[in-house]
């Protein structure tokens, strides 16, 4: 009996994180895939006749909607771990109403359209809307990863996809007791009690729990091995403990433990945001499958053309007026709020708030509750289709993708100067960082963006998300920093885009100060330390750029220079720009240019 069950779990497990894969490799938003893995597996067997592969009603029972809340929760804290009160300075303002007057206008716009598209009566179109205001770190996040926009549409775009979901989910718990109240008098008066109590509760919680974490932290209660599943104890436990206080207040409860864990400075916290990260990762597969797979077919061949009617009117008329009245007055480009009005998917949380109150409703026998979750699906599927497709080509379009992920470069020295001056002669994005303010204005007045500071500072990290930067070169002579700084910054990158110059071999051969997986990728060749660099450019040598064609390949460049030219980069024909890396030989193909260290030739 267990086998089957076994399958599907695996099953869940195994599409989820092999779609997220796939995406990656075919660099399309990660989001469609798992939507149309659910659909194949779930409504898909059932159109050629055979039961769902996964069924996750089946599967989970009565259990599934505690799991999709502890799994949305989950989703929130790390969400919560990631917002920086810096990014308020420069967004704030166009935040908050984006949370809260823009909210307001797409719930407006949402009612008034279930109400004279679908024909829904008042009051469930009010809950409709309520539901239906809010984005969602489920599917803001996904997006955000894949399309990686410059400028402050991205922070803009994940504070609000947090922050509005217990906003969301309050406002629908406002909106369902009143209609359950609109018999009696001081019925929305009553509502409005019960959220007030709801923010008081989630808002006590959520800061106790980061205090109670924050103080054992500090006084090293909680072993470093413990710390990650502690962490996710006490974040299910303050989730539980506020709705079991106040029903729905669970979410503003683990968001404001999140955010203020996430901006206090007295306890690191890069190994719990990193477990939380890989976590979050793997629940956004399952839920989405999970979402897709348990609409049955009848349910997709239901979709009416009012539904489809509506979900274009909430992507072309309510997200466009809310982020029009929201950025009013606000410094941001009209770039940038074209991109913002054309970012709005619905996800998990509309999903699981619409089964819920629907649930409810029905219950509470109320007339036309069973059209509810049908119409959020379509809108949901709909939503995630349209801004999944478009948005990339839209924000390469605005220019606020970073396409070509641009290199922070730590040092300002004469190496790395020169590595940064032809790397921007490539068109690539760069960024020098140097703590010495001398190489700092030298490397300005030569037209080469840098920022005075440490490498390994919050002020560097906080700058560089406003910019198209994705790849570091830890160009110092100090091994220990360009050590330090490679750690710091695979977590930010990955590993795969992080490079430093090899360290000083020492007497010997021993590799004597940093162990090799402390370190960055190798960068040009093996053995290749910042000495050798720096004596190359002291006896002479120049950085050039060499097409690769048929008739002048890469064997023939090397039988010409030999071991005088160190290959630095390779410019591919689309313009992006790989660094050689001492892992293994380059091979440029014709059409590509290399980029190298040579000898001069008259």
């Amino acid at each position: 009996m267990t086998e089957p069950i076994l399958l599907e779990l695996a099953g869940l497990l195994v599409l989820g994180i092999g779609a997220q894969w796939l995406a990656w490799r075919l660099r399309i938003p990660a989001i469609l895939l798992l939507l149309v893995t659910g659909f194949a597996v779930g409504p898909g067997m059932q159109a050629l006749g055979r039961e769902k592969l996964i069924d996750p009603a089946a599967l989970f029972g009565d259990l599934l909607p505690a799991l999709v809340s502890l799994s949305v929760a989950v989703v929130l804290f790390e969400g919560g771990l990631s917002l920086n009160f810096a990014q308020l300075k420069q967004a704030g303002r166009v935040i908050l109403l984006l949370v809260t007057i823009g909210a307001a206008i797409t719930c407006a716009v949402s009612a008034l359209a279930a109400r004279w598209l679908l024909g829904m009566p008042w009051p469930l179109a009010w809950l409709l809307g309520s539901i239906l205001s809010v984005t969602g770190p489920t599917v803001i996040g996904p997006l955000l990863r894949h399309v990686r926009p410059i400028g402050h549409t991205g922070p803009i775009l994940k504070w609000e996809g947090i922050v509005i979901d217990p906003i969301g989910a309050i406002l629908t718990v406002l909106v369902f007791e009143a209609i359950l109240r609109e018999s009696q008098q001081r019925a929305w008066l009553a509502a409005l009690e019960g959220m007030g109590w709801i923010v008081l509760v989630g808002g006590i919680v959520g800061v106790v729990t980061a205090l109670l974490l924050t103080w054992a932290f500090r006084r090293y209660f909680i072993p470093d091995y413990l710390q990650n599943a502690m962490t996710l104890a006490t974040v299910v436990a303050g989730f539980a403990a506020a709705n079991q206080f106040a029903s729905e207040s669970g979410l503003l409860a683990v968001t404001v433990m999140g955010l203020v864990l996430g901006n206090q400075h007295r306890v690191k916290l890069a190994h719990i945001t990193e477990f939380k990260e890989n976590l979050s990762i793997m629940l956004v597969s399952g839920l989405f499958i999970v979402l897709a797979s348990r609409l049955s077919i009848e349910q997709v061949r239901s979709t009416s053309l009012p539904a489809v009617a509506f979900t274009a009117l909430l992507i072309l008329v309510a997200r466009p007026l809310a982020v029009a009245v929201s950025t009013l007055r606000s410094s941001l480009s009209w770039r940038e709020r074209l991109f913002l009005a054309w970012m709005a998917p619905r996800g998990i949380v509309a999903a699981s708030v619409a089964s819920l109150f629907a649930l409810r409703l029905q219950r509470a026998n109320y007339p036309g509750s069973s059209d509810l979750v049908p119409v959020v699906f379509t809108v949901i599927v709909g939503t995630v289709i349209v801004y999944g497709l478009t948005a990339p080509w839209l924000s390469r379009r605005l220019s606020l993708s970073a396409t070509r992920p641009g290199f922070l470069i730590a040092g300002a020295n004469r190496v790395a100067q020169a590595i940064a001056a032809a790397l921007q002669a490539e068109g690539q994005t760069v960024l020098l960082v140097e703590s010495r303010f001398d190489l700092t204005s030298q490397a300005r007045l030569h037209g080469l963006p840098a920022l005075y500071g440490s490498v390994l500072s919050q002020f560097v990290q906080e700058q560089i998300e406003l910019t198209g930067i994705g790849r570091l070169l830890a160009l110092t002579p100090n091994e220990e920093v360009n050590s330090l700084a490679a750690m710091r910054y695979s977590r930010v990158f990955g590993h795969e885009q992080v490079f430093q110059v090899a360290p000083d071999t020492g007497q010997g051969g021993r590799k004597e100060k940093v162990a090799p997986e402390l370190q960055g990728r190798g960068l040009f060749a093996e053995g290749v330390t910042y000495d050798d660099l720096e004596s190359r450019i002291d006896a002479g040598h120049v950085i050039k750029r060499t097409l690769i064609t048929e008739t002048f390949t890469f064997a023939d460049f090397q039988a010409l220079h030999g071991e005088a030219a160190l290959p630095l980069f390779v410019v591919e024909a689309s313009g992006n720009v790989d660094p050689a890396v001492a892992e293994g030989p380059i091979a440029p193909q014709p059409g590509q240019a290399l980029v190298s260290l040579t000898e001069p030739r008259s």
